[in-house]
């Protein structure tokens, strides 16, 4: 006998699954995804544990919404499962990578990349990671607006390929690649949402990225090619992935497989990346008192000094801040799996093909688990026993496809803040509103800020 709700059923009833309403004949919930995150948001009102959405005609896809479940499905039921629909749609647009591959193709992968993201390389990351951030705040006009969801993809692209390509390219190339990493990472979180035969159309925006992403892989393939001529060692991301073996053949990477990873890594680093601290920059200027002790922290930690990559585990304030942005601001709406086999999730039996997916955004905001939810408040991580229980909170996901760069991408974002907050102040307009809008990632639509420059006491003065 199993229970739904306390009442007893046989165990031979299987257990509905409540589709959301909205569904339409032949589309499914197509007009409902146009407001895609507000959709997905609005599932969690059911409160039931698993809701039955409909993406394509004929594909089912269960948002499951209990943290238990999720914490079960990306663990105990792991090797059951493929990536599923947005994974496949990604391996398409960008090829085969670490993000998209699964079962022994992706512990393989995950094998090769690991080094890149050793301690010992991201220190020296953030030398780069610091030089770049210091750049790009020093072309900022003091007094003038900016952008400043344009001014983090621009600055976390420069971050990426800085680190991937050290040594590599010179400028030219360096700004060719740039600028066509920017039309892939745009177009990709479109392309997501549109069938595959619109893919084919011969449209401006299909023609643009195709050709953005041939120009990516040239460049790669070039300077693969150019280093593998050389014999040299440039120290970058780029001549570690030239020494990776491919465990399958013992054969090194082929460029079009180091680019198929270089793509992957731009369009999903670089856009959580600015997403996050972009939403980080917002949230600072409407809390200056929040403001006001991160810098009286790195006033403490690093007094006239540049942040390096031991300062970051001494900068609690300042993870609290971020960790609580990735809690209310989470760039991931729908994050996909795909059953294999017949699995039992809970007290559902799946049959082989379904299509899973949760929602980081939508679970980050659970009032049950997170007390005034849409309170931006650093300090309710200051409690290690207040921790949410398994599968509640997922900031780099869970299991064997966690992000393997989550060190990684915390350390970039502690060190692009520590560098911006200590030269600028970055304004709000009086009584801005700031709408969030989900393509790839969930961020800002428009994110406007007046740029100020920072008077700080010099080291020593009284405060």
């Amino acid at each position: 006998m199993i229970a739904v709700k306390g009442c007893p059923v046989t165990s031979a009833a299987p257990l509905p699954i409540p589709r959301a309403a909205g569904s339409l004949p032949f589309i499914g919930h197509a007009l409902r995804m146009r407001d895609n995150l507000g959709f997905i948001d609005s599932l969690r009102d059911t409160r039931e544990p698993l809701v039955e959405i409909v993406l394509q005609p004929g594909t089912r896809t269960v948002v499951v919404q209990d943290p238990a479940l999720i914490h079960q499905m990306l663990k105990a039921l792991a090797p059951t499962l493929d990536k599923g629909r947005l994974y496949d749609k990604l391996g398409q647009l960008l090829g085969d990578s670490v993000v998209t591959a699964t079962g022994r193709p992706h512990v393989r992968k995950r094998r090769q990349l690991q080094p890149a993201f050793a301690h010992t390389e991201i220190s020296r990351y953030v030398d780069i990671m610091r030089t770049e951030v210091t750049a790009t705040v020093a072309d900022w006009e003091r007094g003038r607006p900016l952008d400043v969801r344009e001014a983090m993809v621009g600055l976390s692209l420069d971050m990426l390929a800085k680190t991937v390509f050290a040594g590599s390219l010179d400028d030219a190339v360096f700004r060719r690649l740039r600028s066509d990493l920017s039309v892939v990472m745009n177009g990709v979180g479109v392309r997501l949402m549109l069938p595959d035969w619109a893919e084919r159309l011969p449209l401006p925006f299909n023609r643009r990225f195709d050709r953005a992403r041939a120009g990516v892989r040239a460049t790669v393939n070039t300077a693969v090619e150019e280093l593998q001529a050389s014999g040299h060692d440039t120290g970058d991301m780029l001549s570690m992935l030239l020494r990776a073996i491919d465990e399958e053949t013992g054969e090194p990477l082929t460029g079009h497989q180091i680019a198929s990873e270089i793509l992957t890594l731009a369009v999903a680093g670089t856009e959580t990346t600015a997403s996050v601290l972009s939403w980080t920059l917002y949230e600072l200027a409407r809390h200056p008192g929040i403001e006001a002790r991160v810098l009286a922290e790195l006033d403490e930690v690093l007094g006239e000094r540049p942040v390096a990559l031991d300062d970051v585990a001494r900068l609690p304030y300042l993870n609290r801040v971020i960790t609580e942005t990735l809690r209310l601001h989470h760039p991931g709406w729908l994050v996909t799996r795909r059953t294999t086999e017949e699995i039992r999730l809970g007290e559902w039996t799946l049959p082989a093909g379904t299509e899973l997916a949760y929602c980081q955004h939508a679970l980050h905001r659970d009032p049950e688990r997170f007390p005034d939810p849409l309170t931006f408040d650093p300090d309710r991580w200051n409690d290690p026993a207040q921790e949410p229980p398994p599968g509640a909170f997922l900031p780099f996901g869970d299991g064997k496809h966690k992000c393997m760069g989550d060190r990684f991408a915390r350390t970039e974002m502690v060190t692009a803040l520590a560098t911006m907050l200590r030269s600028v102040r970055l304004e709000l307009a009086e009584g801005q509103a700031v709408r969030q809008v989900a393509r790839l990632t969930v961020r800002p639509r428009a994110l406007r800020m007046t740029v100020l420059p920072r008077n700080r006491p010099r080291a020593g003065a009284r405060h």
